[in-house]
């Protein structure tokens, strides 16, 4: 797994893919750790130096921050150090506090099964892939002909109606998908790498799904694959 650190022009980015992680998979979790990883959240935002990774707060200001007594910091922030989140950097002593560090491979990994209930785009983003905000598409050489509808299939009458609509966007991004197999009202396409299925299912899926229901009413679902 690609280490992403929050640091160079892209750190704004990687800060919200790294709090959307926690978010995304405290929400599929029981309140309890819910309400950890909330507190947890909390803190990073409000007192970790990301450039440094240091987190150096007195319990007493975090119990005042979270609301709760001190006895409830030192629990919570067990737990933390617990699943590997929250790493001791230097242990506290008399007139100094514990400094923490986080542990951003840890997060990534316990959040990982999480990542694509987020977005196909924000999966590959936090494998390290770089995943454009906007993409242009291919420029096609010369006039795209239409499609073959020889074949005579749902997807092959598809794309001469994704053709009709937008022929740069087809040539560009849809030509490359082929049928896999028809099950019952499922059709299957393949995608030829992940970032392009993710740039379709971003950007033109709902377009497909529609061109293959004008086609062929039985079409109930369309899935891609890689």
């Amino acid at each position: 797994m690609v280490s992403l650190k929050p640091v160079g022009r892209s750190a704004s980015v990687i800060k919200y893919d790294l709090l959307t992680a926690m978010g995304a998979y405290a929400l599929a979790r029981d309140k309890h750790e819910q309400r950890l990883i909330l507190r947890f959240m909390t803190l990073v935002v409000a007192r970790y130096n990301w450039g440094r990774d240091e987190l150096c707060v007195g319990q007493v200001e975090i119990a005042r921050m979270w609301d709760v007594d001190t006895r409830t910091v030192k629990r919570e922030m067990a737990k933390l150090r617990a699943m590997g989140w929250l790493v001791v950097r230097r242990q506290g002593a008399r007139g100094r506090v514990t400094e923490y560090g986080l542990d951003l491979d840890r997060i990534k990994e316990t959040t990982r099964d999480r990542w694509e209930a987020v977005g196909p785009d924000y999966a590959l983003r936090m494998e390290g892939v770089e995943v454009p905000d906007k993409v242009v598409p291919l420029q096609v050489k010369g006039s795209l002909p239409p499609p073959d509808l020889s074949a005579g299939t749902e997807w092959a009458l598809a794309q001469g109606v994704l053709h009709a609509e937008d022929a740069a966007s087809y040539g560009s991004w849809l030509r490359a998908l082929e049928r896999v197999e028809r099950a019952g009202g499922r059709l299957t396409l393949r995608a030829p790498t992940r970032f392009h299925a993710a740039y379709v299912q971003t950007h033109l899926w709902p377009r497909v799904v529609a061109a293959c229901q004008s086609v062929d009413d039985t079409v109930s679902d369309v899935v891609l694959v890689v």
